[in-house]
């Protein structure tokens, strides 16, 4: 479950750029969410062939 940790605290630690890109315009927040939603596509991929090889073991 630890790795479900890492997933969500990415995510919680984006909220405040998130508002201040959609809501304020702040393009430097933007580059700042694209930039953390890159390192969570990353995460994903680690996780999803993590489960794979576990799966395939038995």
């Amino acid at each position: 479950m630890s790795r479900f940790s890492e997933v969500k605290d990415l995510v919680m630690g984006l909220e405040g750029d998130f508002e201040k890109f959609y809501e304020k315009g702040n393009q430097a927040a933007g580059t700042r969410v694209r930039k953390g939603m890159q390192d969570l596509k990353n995460l994903a991929q680690e996780i999803r062939t993590e489960v794979q090889n576990k799966k395939n073991e038995g």
